[in-house]
């Protein structure tokens, strides 16, 4: 079994990197532990002021839970993988049953930002992309996906999203095994990865 961390900045590219990565395995070979579906539940926070959780903080996320699943993949156990609604802040009662598999890949923003975490991993990616191109990433997607006007969009980024991003998110860096530049984009770098993973994975 080979565990992966893919980090990396808010439109990046992470999302088609990991695609990429698991076109090229079967889906009995790769299971994707999205670093979303870890946040800590907020039911027991009033609704009105759930608005006002930094999700772009480390603190957002159950990384005990995260690190007691990853634990329990390697030594070959299922798990039950948390459900969570951004609608509500709140962790569903429902829940995704995840079976052990030669590649587990962990993807998010901050995925490389817990220490305990980065010891369970094997591989360290960190997916680069120019500030410019990750805001307007960010734009596109939250304006046709999340109804979001471009101004808000533009708002959150100055006082949220890029202090967040100089403060815990750019430094994983130093601890990434490959920096992939150019995002999701860069067709060369993905190759020699999804190669370097099949071979480590035994195929």
């Amino acid at each position: 079994m080979i565990i992966i961390g893919i980090a990396g900045g808010t439109g990046s590219g992470k999302t088609t990197v990991v695609k990429r990565i698991v076109e090229r395995l079967s889906a009995d070979e790769v299971a994707v532990l999205p670093l979303d579906s870890y946040y800590k539940d907020s039911s027991h926070v009033p609704a009105e002021l759930r608005q006002n959780i930094n999700f772009d903080h480390p603190n957002a996320f159950d990384w005990d839970l995260l690190s007691e699943h990853v634990s329990m993949l390697r030594e070959g156990k299922a798990i039950e993988q948390p459900v969570y609604s951004f609608l509500t802040c709140t962790r569903q009662p429902e829940t995704v049953h995840i079976e052990p598999r030669k590649v587990i890949i962990i993807e998010g923003i901050l995925a490389l930002s817990d220490r305990q975490l980065c010891g369970q991993m094997d591989l360290r990616i960190f997916v680069d992309a120019d500030p410019d191109e990750r805001l307007i990433r960010v734009i596109r997607r939250d304006m046709q996906e999340r109804g979001r006007t471009a101004e808000a969009v533009m708002e959150r980024y100055v006082k949220v999203l890029k202090p967040m991003h100089m403060e815990f998110i750019e430094p994983a860096k130093r601890v990434a095994d490959l920096i992939i530049p150019q995002g999701g984009h860069n067709s060369k770098a993905i190759e020699i990865l999804q190669m370097y993973i099949e071979k480590i994975a035994g195929r």
